[in-house]
């Protein structure tokens, strides 16, 4: 699944599951106690919401047909009608996701393919790309936003030092996987408020386009209104 939007093919195996089919084949798999005929459906092709669920419900159904005993037997069974609900839930809350990106999509779209860099310095940047217009009738305006942030490397005292002194590799190493953790959360926050903005009703031609990351004043990293380029500044 994308960042924030539900890629194509996702989208067309969710739109061919019919909610009332796949009920009843669920239903008939905790009958027979096999998955069976479920697997006509793409269900493994909608995405790992669903495949996760998808999984524990085999899994639930599995150890429900392996159990032998009355009270296990009882116990699996509650367990296997959860797994049962969880999956038709997961397929309507994201036939439901899909049904509000297909409206929204009619005014805007935020693209969510971003490649992170190579090589990471405390110098972070996501770029983030958009299409927006006022109503359905209007031209696509086109544009983008680049939000930056520069990470504090200054030491964590909180936190016991090595035992023994770290090669210069895994220092490097060290630095590099702290620094994708920090890229990845600074490029979901930016997804996520351009999406939201636009959500909300935001005016594309308000937006800027660079933006600093605002820091959380104890932690001195990002939090979750770090990318919130609307909100008024301190």
């Amino acid at each position: 699944m994308g960042e924030i939007n539900i890629p194509r093919d996702q989208q067309i195996a969710l739109a061919s599951i019919d909610a009332s089919e796949l009920d009843r084949l669920i239903e008939q798999a905790i009958r027979e106690e096999r998955s069976g005929d479920l697997h006509r459906l793409p269900l493994a092709n909608c995405g790992s919401y669903i495949a996760t669920q998808l999984h524990y419900f085999e899994q639930a159904l599995a150890k429900h047909r392996q159990a032998k005993a009355p009270r296990k037997r009882a116990e699996t069974g509650d367990v296997l009608r959860r797994a049962a609900r969880d999956l038709s839930f997961a397929v309507e809350a994201m036939k439901q996701r899909m049904e509000t990106e297909q409206k929204e999509g009619q005014l805007f779209s935020v693209d969510d393919q971003i490649t992170p860099p190579y090589h990471l310095s405390k110098h972070l940047s996501v770029r983030v790309s958009y299409r927006w217009r006022r109503t359905v009738d209007d031209e696509w305006t086109f544009g983008s936003i680049t939000f930056v942030h520069e990470v504090d490397l200054r030491p964590d005292y909180t936190t016991p030092a090595p035992k023994r002194k770290l090669s210069a590799a895994k220092q490097e190493q060290d630095l590099q996987n702290r620094l994708y953790q920090t890229w990845e959360h600074l490029m979901r926050g930016a997804l996520y408020s351009v999406r939201d903005y636009f959500r909300e009703g935001g005016d594309g031609d308000k937006i800027p386009g660079t933006f600093q990351a605002t820091v959380d004043s104890h932690s001195r990293g990002l939090n979750n209104y770090s990318t919130q380029f609307w909100r008024q500044q301190p």
